[in-house]
């Protein structure tokens, strides 16, 4: 597969959920999308790095596990979400989904996953 172009990488930046908790680098989605042209070689490079290196960054490998509770009973496993991640792991993510997606429904016969 080829590496991230820009508009994928702009795409992912604007996917990004505003007001959430931080991850492990403390970078607001609304820091990214407010200074988007300012920063984006500063994701659309790393970004690429690790695409052709096939390796993640020490960092973007920490999450932070905050365990809290959605509706319903909190003793139940599938009420608790609560991973940090870093955002430019989330960005990256967002790219390597939308790159599979083609190919999974291909499998699937066309239907989404």
């Amino acid at each position: 597969m080829t590496e991230p172009s820009a508009f994928e990488v702009d795409m992912a930046m604007d996917k990004l959920k505003r007001h959430k908790s931080l991850g492990i680098d403390q970078i607001p989605a609304q820091v990214i999308n407010a200074g988007a042209r300012t920063i984006f070689s500063e994701i659309h490079k790393p970004i690429n790095s690790v695409w052709n290196k096939e390796e993640l960054p020490k960092d973007w490998k920490e999450w932070i596990i905050v365990p809290i509770c959605k509706k319903g009973d909190a003793i139940d496993c599938s009420n608790i979400r609560g991973t940090l991640l870093s955002t430019k792991y989330k960005i990256l993510s967002t790219i390597q989904l939308s790159k599979l997606t083609p190919y999974a429904e291909e499998i699937n016969g066309g239907s989404s996953v």
